[in-house]
């Protein structure tokens, strides 16, 4: 199990002007000073119809950056959450995937920028996320979308915030999601799995990078144990959305996200699951650069198109 040699050479190159968590950088504000001067690729926008942030409504203000796509109204919507290890990252890292989806599914995308680690520890990232499913649900007949097709998608952190959102749902009873689209997501903090052991180093996210995350986000070791931290710790994973499961191969969290589709399968819940070879965590939205990123951007969005039609 080792890198593809183009993404070995992508991976290391994003690994040069990636803040060095967990070991030489242990303060949050440090890495998102170092994470927002490293160099981005020169990419133009993907075209979509319109863009519009705003501040939801409520006691946090919540930011939002509305993707409309060129196709008619009533759309589908889809709330998606950002990665980042609970602590890093926003609107402007994941505006390229959130382009994509539009312009791929003909949904309107709702990006949302929740609050951070350490300044906000769990569980304010998922009270966020609920806020957000639960607006866009009942706001979307407002710009067009359609409330009756409303799917939760994200990446890494994204990915778990957007499970935990389902199962929110599900024992609220609402709002109703129809799709969850999880892009190699956490869905464990015990960080004990076998990929943990052998993809620590090299593949771009490292452990150690992993246990800082989660040092910023719980506030106590316990709280992993919760499933609104640890989706895979949920007791009961049936009456779920149907799902989409993306794993990269030499991933830390390649095992907690491919154990969390099996989980959802043996609950009767629909799951495509995939696994990347030879890809790393991080690699979904390098569609311009890496061939396996972009097969990655097609079967989302497949997935996505065919559960929303």
């Amino acid at each position: 199990m080792a890198l593809d040699p183009r993404a070995a050479v992508i991976a290391a190159a994003m690994t040069a002007g990636f803040p060095e968590l967990g070991t030489r950088v242990t303060d949050a504000a440090q890495a998102r000073r170092i994470l927002a001067a490293a160099p981005r690729p020169d990419l133009d926008p993907l075209p979509v119809a319109a863009t519009e942030d705003l501040l939801l409504p409520g006691p946090h203000r919540l930011p939002v950056r509305i993707y409309w796509p060129h196709a008619p109204a009533p759309a589908p919507v889809v709330v998606f959450f950002h990665g980042g290890g609970f602590t890093l990252c926003g609107l402007d890292t994941h505006d390229r995937p959130c382009r994509a989806l539009a312009a791929d599914t003909g949904a309107i995308v709702i990006s949302v920028d929740y609050r951070l680690a350490p300044e906000h520890r769990f569980p304010a990232a998922a009270d966020d996320a609920r806020t957000a499913v639960t607006w866009a649900r009942a706001h979307a007949a407002a710009f067009g979308g359609d409330p009756e097709r409303l799917a939760v998608a994200g990446d890494s952190a994204g990915g778990a915030l957007a499970a935990v959102t389902c199962l929110d749902a599900r024992d609220a009873a609402g709002p109703p999601i129809a799709f969850q689209l999880l892009i190699y997501p956490v869905t464990d903090a015990a960080q004990d799995t076998a990929s943990y052991r052998q993809h620590a180093e090299g593949g771009f996210l490292t452990a150690a990078a992993m246990r800082w995350y989660w040092q910023q986000y719980l506030p106590h070791p316990s709280h992993g144990l919760h499933h609104r931290a640890s989706p895979l710790r949920a007791a009961d994973l049936s009456g779920l959305p149907p799902a989409c499961v993306i794993t990269a191969e030499c991933d830390p969290l390649r095992d907690e996200g491919e154990a969390y589709a099996a989980r959802l399968s043996e609950a009767g819940v629909p799951v495509r699951a995939h696994r990347f070879p030879g890809t790393f965590h991080g690699f979904y939205g390098l569609d311009h650069a890496l061939p396996a990123a972009a097969r990655a951007r097609e079967l989302a969005a497949s997935a996505l198109r065919d559960a929303l039609t």
